[in-house]
């Protein structure tokens, strides 16, 4: 590496860094990618469980036809075929009893869609449907500008209770689809984040609502296409590279791997707020507020439980479980083709979870499981496994340390992840705008002349 030189190297190997690299690529940038980890994917990446030999996603990724950003990084690199998209919103759930409901939007425009799908919902008391109806201004107001979502100290609780939305309503849509997207309880959350990922649901296109879904493992799904894209215009992907960006007052003075120099022009440090601190070395005066608040940002859990069958036990793809410590139930086999049925159950927000034991989890799961799912109550239970992601996300709550935004006043220094200022709550998509964002930024500050 040290007889090449690149124009930028992205440290950081998941969706952030890849769609920042890949964008570069594709303006004809010669980029290098530097992973620590094995495997490229960061936080959305899978791996080979011991016992089965299958490969297991470290946690079940949901993504929306309304992430704009995350298709165009999959477009451009060829691996949009690796997801499915719903042709519209459709979303079953099974109720205390194991009653089968189905959330599904009928042929109509956006937004009347959404709202029909509400109004024809045969799990809601009528009162509750209509209550839907009062969300319909505010979130057209926040489509139409984001910074009119919500005020910056209000929960989602908080804002759910102003806009009346209440009942059975509130208990198996609102708060479900709130820790889904923001990981962490309605009731500790700010409200404007959430309210930006319902407006932009409530987007033009009918499938903006509809739910994706990974249709291989996640690392296969898009950094193995992101790799191939980037090393075919020019550029190098390096696992096993653990870096560090020293920086010298104003200016990057040097990147290293393993004391390895790493001739580039620029750096995007494309790593989660928790890295970061570590990432930098050297005279970083000028990053201290950015150090500070990513050191102070409080980290949020996902508990995923994977079990196997001995058969399958699931009609669906996915349901929900309203009420349940574990929120959705996904059946892998649908998606990779499995003999038996493996099962992924997510629980979003899961602090009261992460502590427990793995036997505990595995049962707790298959509890819920059986008491759900008919055709599990007579399966043999063959395998079970937890996988805790302490730090799957950042807080959202009202008065968390600031996010930073991609520039940063050390010159040829960018930063993307999930957790930069980009209005999103920490998902796939907040990541992939963060990292476009770093691209074009970068791009339009190389371009032009100096003073």
């Amino acid at each position: 590496m040290t007889s090449s030189r690149y124009d930028v190297a992205i440290v950081g190997g998941g969706v952030a860094g890849l769609a920042a690299a890949s964008a570069l690529a594709e303006t004809g940038k010669r980029v290098v990618v530097l992973e620590a980890r094995g495997e490229l994917g960061g936080r959305a990446t899978a791996f080979v469980d011991r016992e089965t030999g299958e490969l297991v996603d470290n946690g079940q990724h949901v993504l929306f036809g309304c992430y704009h950003e995350t298709f165009a990084f999959l477009r451009r690199v060829g691996a949009e075929a690796n997801v499915f998209v719903q042709p519209a919103l459709e979303v079953p759930y099974l109720d205390a009893n194991a009653r089968r409901s189905v959330l599904k939007c009928p042929r109509l425009p956006s937004p009347l869609h959404l709202l029909g799908a509400i109004l024809r919902w045969d799990a809601l008391p009528w009162a509750d449907r209509l209550r839907a109806l009062r969300l319909a201004a505010p979130l057209l107001r926040a489509r139409r500008n984001s910074m009119d979502a919500a005020p910056p100290h209000e929960t989602v609780s908080q804002w759910l209770t102003r806009y009346g939305q209440q009942g059975r309503l509130r208990e198996w849509l609102w708060e479900p689809l709130a820790v889904a997207a923001l990981n962490q309880s309605p009731s500790e959350a700010a409200a404007a984040p959430f309210v930006r990922v319902l407006a932009l649901m409530f987007g033009a296109e009918r499938t903006d609502a509809s739910l994706v879904l990974p249709a291989t493992p996640l690392h296969q799904m898009y950094a193995w296409p992101a790799r191939r894209y980037i090393e075919s215009r020019g550029g190098l992907v390096r696992t096993h590279a653990l870096a560090r960006i020293r920086v010298a007052g104003d200016r990057v003075a040097g990147i290293d791997v393993r004391g390895e120099p790493v001739d580039a022009m620029a750096v995007i440090a494309a790593v989660p707020w928790f890295a970061l601190p570590q990432l930098v070395t050297g005279d970083t005066t000028l990053l201290d507020r950015t150090l500070d608040a990513a050191s102070r940002m409080p980290a949020k859990p996902i508990v995923t439980v994977n079990l196997w069958y001995d058969r399958p036990v699931m009609d669906d793809g996915f349901v929900g479980l309203p009420g349940r410590a574990m929120q959705w139930v996904f059946d892998k086999r649908q998606a990779f083709g499995e003999r038996a049925s493996h099962l992924s159950l997510v629980s979003s927000g899961a602090d009261a979870l992460v502590g427990m034991e793995t036997d505990a989890l595995v049962a707790l799961a298959a509890r819920e499981v059986a008491g759900a799912i008919p055709g599990a109550r007579d399966a043999q239970l063959r395998h079970g496994t937890v996988i805790r992601e302490k730090r799957a996300t950042f807080s959202l709550a009202p008065g968390a340390p600031p996010r930073p935004p991609v520039e940063t006043p050390v010159n040829g220094l960018f930063l993307a992840g999930d957790w930069i200022d980009t209005g999103l709550p920490g998902t796939i998509e907040s990541a992939a705008l963060a990292g476009h964002r770093a691209a074009r930024t970068l791009s339009r500050a190389f371009s032009s002349p100096e003073p």
